[in-house]
């Protein structure tokens, strides 16, 4: 790799002079990653990083896959950019896709935009505008975007401005087990975190809601895997009180977690919605809502227009990386890869004790950081440490949780056992070297 541009020393000047101070940066040196190759990238000195959380999640099937570069360059070399308001084959081909992938046949029309923040928001609108009711479930802990009404989604005050965002939110209860908000231990708490939504509804609201939105594995809150009966308890609550179910799958979609090609299947329950995002196109900024037509129907009686929705280029991307996931048996990767490194970081869980629980799906998993395994205090400076180690060895991880201390683990799809094991490995020298050397 030959890299002839800025260093990362006068690129992070001119950040701090040009850029909004809002934007965050990992790492006390920031490192300038220029280049990328499948689960590889590199930086502005051309040292070769495993990226074991892909743009945050974003990058699915590989660093500039060819396949989709190809594709991309392709449509490219036609056309840039037209508008919905004229006809294009790209927007109805991809369409046609991704409602071939649903979980249900009901679930066929998409509204395309450019991330997943607009995209819940369009969700939340099309909930009230169809069932006619304000009130929106949410869960605490959950992270669905950074737009003035979808941070009002968000359960974590670290996303959150002291502004007034949008109304008639109620954040119920999540299922996180490690940090039960009940303090209850399962099965015996018979999962009453999805059962206290019945009484958010019957205290907060009418008696009936717009919809509950969910993440079925949250993401940024840190990997939380709730209990096997917690979403079809909730589904029952919400449908009781006449809302609909939207699964933002923003970070779960597409065969991420292995045994399913959307994350809510791995608790049985079909959404009324379904949202999406960051791996639909392997980097390009790409959203959709896809849902029943009877819930689509009420946008027709005011113009909701999206000026890059649909975008061809971003339409022939995201179809490749769709035909990428196919083509590669990449869910099923997800599926053997992530036991495989679930299995290896849970052996890290029982050597190290900074380690409090691993939990995931295929390759969407947290490794929380404790002070102690009795307290179960966060330790983020230790998180925050261990991402510096890491980086030093060649990994990069992402951090979440509310305290921000877990380590998120969510690379591309591509990931080998190799990558797994390298992991493993690095986790064990950086977790060792914390012992030795406390924060």
């Amino acid at each position: 790799m030959v890299y002839n541009d800025l260093s990362a020393e006068e690129i992070f000047a001119l950040r701090r002079e040009y850029l909004m101070p809002n934007h965050l940066l990992y790492y006390k040196k920031p490192i300038a990653i220029v280049e990328g190759r499948m689960q590889f990238v590199y930086d502005s000195t051309g040292k070769q990083y495993l990226d074991a959380i892909g743009g945050i999640v974003t990058v699915s099937v590989g660093h500039c896959h060819p396949y989709v570069t190809q594709k991309t360059k392709e449509q490219i070399d036609k056309i840039q950019h037209t508008t919905c308001l004229y006809l294009h084959p790209n927007i109805v081909k991809f369409a046609r896709l991704l409602a071939s992938k649903m979980p249900a046949p009901e679930l066929k029309q998409s509204f395309f935009t450019n991330s997943g923040s607009e995209a819940n928001d369009l969700a939340i609108l099309m909930a009230r505008l169809y069932t006619g009711m304000q009130d929106i479930l949410a869960l605490r802990n959950a992270y669905h975007g950074d737009t003035l009404a979808t941070m009002s989604l968000c359960g974590h005050s670290t996303w959150r401005y002291n502004v007034s965002g949008l109304s008639n939110v109620h954040h119920i209860l999540p299922g996180y087990c490690y940090r039960c908000p009940l303090n209850l231990t399962y099965p015996s708490c018979k999962v009453q975190c999805a059962r206290d939504a019945q009484s958010v509804i019957d205290h907060c609201t009418t008696g009936r809601i717009a919809a509950l939105i969910v993440e079925p594995i949250q993401g940024v809150g840190g990997a939380v895997v709730p209990p096997g009966e917690y979403f079809s308890i909730l589904y029952d609550i919400v449908k009781k009180a006449k809302g609909l179910f939207i699964s933002d799958e923003v970070q779960t979609g597409f065969g991420r977690t292995g045994e399913h090609y959307w994350g809510i299947q791995n608790w049985g329950v079909i959404p009324d919605a379904i949202t999406m995002a960051k791996g639909i196109g392997n980097g390009i900024p790409l959203g959709v809502v896809t849902s029943r037509a009877e819930i689509a129907a009420p946008l027709k009686d005011k113009t909701y227009f999206n000026t890059f929705g649909g975008n061809p280029v971003s339409m022939a991307q995201g179809m490749a990386t769709i035909e990428v996931i196919d083509r590669e048996n990449l869910q099923e990767n997800c599926r053997i890869v992530g036991t495989h490194l679930l299995e290896g970081l849970k052996r890290l869980e029982k050597k190290h004790t900074p380690i409090g629980e691993v939990r995931g799906m295929g390759l969407m998993i947290g490794v929380e950081i404790v002070k102690s395994r009795e307290s179960r205090e966060p330790a983020p400076a230790a998180t925050a440490e261990i991402m510096e180690l890491a980086k030093e060895r060649g990994l990069l991880i992402g951090k979440g949780g509310l305290s921000g201390n877990v380590l998120r683990i969510k690379p591309p799809m591509c990931f080998t056992r190799d990558n797994a094991d390298f992991l493993i490995n690095v986790l064990d020298e950086c977790f060792t070297h914390l012992k030795n050397e406390p924060v």
